[in-house]
This record gives C-alpha cells, structure tokens and sequence, in this order.
C-alpha cells in the first residue's frame, strides 16, 4: 500500500527581517556627512550621560545587579568605575544617556531616540576590544563603532517613519531594541540567517506600554526604559549567536504574529531602502534638555523674557500655536508630579523659558517648580493646532517641529507672536548647531573629569581620523574615573 507523504511548507522569512539583516551585515555606509555626524552623535551622546551622573536619581540604577561581581575582560562604563557584562553595561550606559531627555531624536509617525541604541553599540565593542586582546588579536576601532551607530539609527529611524506604535498604546523603544538587536547580532559575527533570527526575537519580545510617559502615570521609568532596550536586544543576540533559533513569520503570522496582534492585520512598512536617511537628518538636542517637540517653544519663549520678565504678574493669557504631535504628547494640564512629568509638559517648559530666560535639568527638580508664578502661568495658557505645522512636520523635506508664542497683558496690549519652525538642532542649522553642540560637550564633561583628562578627549573625540583609527579599548580608557 503506497503511503501519501504532507509536505510541509517552510514559512516564508517576512520580508522586513530580511532586509533588516541584509543591511546590518552587508550594508555599506558611503556618506562622509552621516560618519562625522555619527562622531557629533557619539560625543552628544556620551556627554548627556556624564552630565546625568550629577543625579542621584540615576546612579542609583548603576553597577553590577549583584553588587561585587567582577567580570573578567568587562565593557566598562564611561564615566565610572564599573567593569560588567555587556549584557547590563548595555543597560547602564543606556540608562545614562537617556536619563536627561536631551541626547538626539527622530520624529515621524513614532518619535525615538536612535542614539539609544549606542549603550549597546558601546558596551559590545569594548567587550570584544578586550576579548581579542585577551587572546592576542587586534581589537575593533573607533570606525566601525561609527559605522554601527549610523546603522542602527537608520533601522530604528526607517521604521519609525510610517509605523507608528504610539497610536497602539506601545512604547518607541521597540525599535531600539530591535536595531540594537540587529547590529550587535552582526557585530558578533552573526549573518544574515542569524540576524533575521534574532530581530524575529526582539520583535516577538514586543515592547513596553507607553503608560510610564502620560498623565497620570509619568514617572522615571522613561528614563531608563530604553536602557532595558538596548540590554535586551544585546541578550537576544547573544542567545541567538549560542545557537537559539528565530521565527521567520514573527511579524505576518496570521493570528499570533506581530501585525494582527497589535496593528490589527495592517502590514509594517519600510518608507525607503536603508542607507544613512536618518543620520543625515538627526535632530540634536543643543541648548534644552527637554521633550523635542517643545523645543522651539523653549527657544521661543526665552527670547520673549526680557519683554515679559517685568511684567509676569499682568500677564492675561499665553498662546501656544503648535503641531498635532505636541499636543497628543506634551500638552498637560493640571499637576506635575515629578522631573520626568515636567520635562514632558509643554506649558511647563514654556513656563520656564519665560519665567528664568534658560532651561536646564535643574529647572525640573522640586525646588524650582515650587514657585507657584509657573502654575499661575501654566494655568492661563492654550494650545492650538496649526495644521500647517502639522503637516510640515510629517513632510519628508521639511520635518520641521513649530511653535509660536504670544504672551497678552490685562491691559490689552501684547507680544509679537514669536514663531521658530526649525530647532537649533535640525539639519537645517547644522552650521549653527555644531559649534554649540561641541560646547554643550566640553560643558558635560568638565561635570565629570579633571582638566586635563577633558582636554585628552576633545583633543581625540573632534578629530575625526584620529577617532576613527582609535582601538575602541583605549577610548573608553579615556573616561575611567
């Protein structure tokens, strides 16, 4: 009797895992303009976290989880004495430089923070540094590690430009973990075959609500949040170059996958071929440490204070003209609990540019907010839509973040309505932004280092062949403490 054999079909790899891969292991970047961006990213970046160690609030999530361990050829920490596994140097370094709100951002249908991504980066290519050391080899350089930064930026940033989690009640850095993820699995020695099985990971991991970041729940967990992010998509590829196998339909199987899950059946979208989009068009955070569509609000206000500083107490309302995005984030009413509730409220930073003429991580801490002018102030502002801000913000030439400001007075007269389309930190005044990007620099690490030990890294970090050829072992040495 001749028996019937079922073939079984072997699922289809979803095309987004595919090209994903297919980038980090055998993308090439050729753009000069997105590397020297990637080395303004790395000190932007590197400088946030210094400046977040000021914080208590901060270090106390940092070091080892058991406290003592020591591991053998470590990723160290910059800015600390900690030598620990990457696994959980990823998670420190992550929760460093984001802690502040002020390292760089993407905006389009999700918003993020791509340089998230470079506690994983970081913490991998220093474990590996001392590894082939250990055993006699060349250790990476600084090259590749701008190389991998401009990757990641790119995954997470593509992604970010038509699919939007926010609007599923998910949190944005489901896309850091999964660039993260990917290029880590490459940096390991991982194909294509093992990337794709490691972001079906990170995807099938899913990601957190975004709960912690809106009223009445907006707490600290924002600032550590995409620290466990990249951590975890350093586990995954870890686990996943030990052998774990992926899921080629994560994404598109019918049911359980991650599509009719949480995007009720529509499919994931990449906008356009990775290359080095994002990096080009990073927004740097340069003078506010503060939620990104409030930027141009900040600098808006604070060139209005000299007018209104005299004259707080006549003040009759306040105008906020702004962009849809901005309204469905930040615009809060009511009471702020604590700094991460107040660096999210656009009325509070504009409360604050008007009020002190500056905005800087202290203005959120309890002894500011207390004065009871900023509440008397927020409490007589509206927002209003403009839909051209709108739809500039969505536009791919534009992708302006706008806000107006216009203070009126009981006795009838009132500001000139001051309106900045472009931050100080968009591409658009890239020549303007930098200079201040190098101070902002210099001004974090001198919160951190000695004289001398800051000069040895500008001297290194704004030379950009001498950065690139740096074995990446000896420029994290740069900043033991």
């Amino acid at each position: 009797m001749e028996m019937k054999v079922t073939e079984v079909k072997v699922p289809t790899t979803d095309q987004i895992l595919e090209q994903i891969a297919d980038y980090a292991v055998h993308g090439s970047i050729t753009s000069q303009e997105a590397l020297e961006t990637s080395q303004y990213v790395l000190m932007d970046t590197l400088g946030c976290g210094f400046l977040a160690l000021r914080f208590p609030e901060c270090t106390k999530h940092l070091g080892p989880i058991v406290p003592g361990t020591v591991v053998p050829n470590g990723a160290r920490v910059p800015g600390t004495a900690y030598e620990l596994d990457p696994v959980h140097a990823a998670f420190n370094i992550g929760c460093m430089i984001r802690w502040l709100d002020y390292n760089d951002t993407w905006l389009a249908a999700e918003w993020g923070h791509p340089s998230d991504n470079i506690g994983g980066i970081l913490a991998v290519s220093d474990y590996l540094s001392r590894k082939l050391l250990a055993e006699g080899k060349e250790p990476l350089t600084m090259d590749q590690v701008l190389e991998n930064i401009v990757k990641a930026h790119e995954i997470q940033g593509v992604l970010a430009l038509e699919n939007s989690l926010n609007r599923q009640g998910l949190d944005h850095v489901l896309f850091v973990k999964v660039a993260t993820t990917a290029v880590v699995t490459a940096m390991l020695g991982g194909g294509k075959e093992e990337v794709v099985d490691a972001v079906s990971q990170a995807w099938i991991d899913n990601s957190s609500l975004r709960t912690y970041r809106h009223a009445p729940n907006t707490g600290s967990r924002k600032s550590w949040a995409a620290g466990d992010a990249t951590s975890r998509g350093v586990r995954l590829a870890m686990m996943t170059m030990n052998g774990e196998m992926g899921y080629k339909t994560a994404l598109s199987a019918p049911e359980w996958g991650f599509q009719d899950v949480f995007f009720n059946g529509k499919e994931l979208t990449i906008a356009r071929p990775f290359g080095s989009y994002v990096m080009e068009n990073i927004l740097f955070k340069i003078s506010y440490p503060a939620e990104f569509h409030a930027q141009t609000a900040a600098e808006a206000a604070i060139e209005l204070h000299d007018e209104v500083k005299g004259r707080l107490n006549e003040i009759d309302r306040i105008t906020i003209t702004t962009h849809e995005s901005a309204i469905r984030i930040i615009d809060k009413k009511g009471p702020l609990h604590n700094p991460a509730d107040r660096d999210h409220c656009l009325q509070y930073i504009t409360a604050i540019g008007l009020i002190y003429g500056e905005l800087n991580a202290d203005h959120y801490e309890d002894v500011v907010a207390r004065n009871p002018e900023i509440d008397r102030l927020r409490n007589v502002m509206e927002t209003i839509e403009h839909e051209q801000y709108s739809k500039d913000y969505l536009d791919p030439d534009k992708r302006s973040i706008a806000n107006a400001v216009q203070v009126f007075f009981t006795d009838g007269t009132c500001t000139d309505q001051i309106a900045i389309e472009y931050p100080i930190g968009h591409r658009r005044r890239r020549d303007e932004g930098l200079p201040l990007l190098l101070n902002k620099f210099q001004n974090n690490l001198k919160t951190r280092f000695p004289f001398k030990q800051v000069n040895r890294i500008l001297n290194l970090s704004e030379d950009y062949d001498k950065l690139a050829n740096t074995p990446v072992n000896e420029f994290i040495e740069l900043f033991r403490v």
